[in-house]
Order: structure tokens, then C-alpha cells, then sequence
């Protein structure tokens, strides 16, 4: 009897550990190929765009709620609806390059993804004068 009692108890707690395992892996999940991009040394009111990929890597959808720049001189561009899962996309970034010198600057992903729900991708260089 109580070999029968041990061996209910473990498959009890099997359950228990892969239903705590599938719940940990489960939701969307937001996975940049970087998360800082490098302009290096620019000519003034040159193309100022790049473009940061990501993939769902999760098993449900991942919806951009919002991206917001730390400055007015940075603007983001969020997909438009849900990334399926499995599914790539990008976050295209134009820095206004007719001011010259070094610039540092954030932008600020905030998704569904349960494990990483805000990210922060950084951009730098700098604008040559003219």
C-alpha cells in the first residue's frame, strides 16, 4: 500500500513540476537580433532610418502596445497588429540627422511578452558638421 501511495505522490508532483514548466514557456515572447544600433559618424541630413528585428518566440501573440523615443528628435515606428508566434517583424527608428554632434538615445518597447514586457533599444553615432 504504501508503494502504491509513493507512487500517486510522484506522479502528483510530476504533473505539478510540467504544468509550472508549460505555464513558464507559454505567452508571447520578444527576441531582438540587437538592441543597440551603431550609427558611427554621419553626414548632416543624411538618411537618418534603421531598423531593429525581432521574432515571437513564444507560443501565442505578441501585441507592441506602445514604443516611445526619450527625445522629439527620434522617431519609432511600431508594427501595425499582433506578431504571430514564430512570426518576424521590425521597429523602424529615424533620427533626425541635421543636428550635428554625438547623440545617445532610448526607445522604450513595451509589449505583452510576460517575461521581458518592457525593452530598451539604444541608438548612438554621431553627425558630422557641416
Amino acid at each position: 500500500i504504501n508503494s502504491m501511495k509513493t507512487k500517486n505522490y510522484l506522479s502528483v508532483i510530476f504533473l505539478l513540476i510540467s504544468v509550472a514548466l508549460y505555464a513558464q514557456e507559454s505567452g508571447p515572447k520578444i527576441s531582438f537580433e540587437t538592441t543597440l544600433i551603431d550609427y558611427g559618424t554621419v553626414e548632416r541630413n543624411s538618411d537618418g532610418k534603421r531598423t531593429f528585428s525581432f521574432e515571437n518566440l513564444g507560443n501565442q501573440e505578441l501585441i507592441i502596445k506602445n514604443v516611445q523615443s526619450s527625445c522629439g528628435c527620434t522617431i519609432p515606428k511600431k508594427p501595425d497588429g499582433p506578431i504571430a508566434p514564430g512570426e518576424k517583424s521590425e521597429i523602424i527608428v529615424r533620427y533626425d540627422t541635421n543636428r550635428p554632434g554625438p547623440f545617445r538615445k532610448t526607445i522604450t518597447v513595451t509589449t505583452n511578452a510576460e517575461e521581458n514586457p518592457i525593452v530598451a533599444l539604444k541608438i548612438k553615432g554621431t553627425v558630422q558638421p557641416q
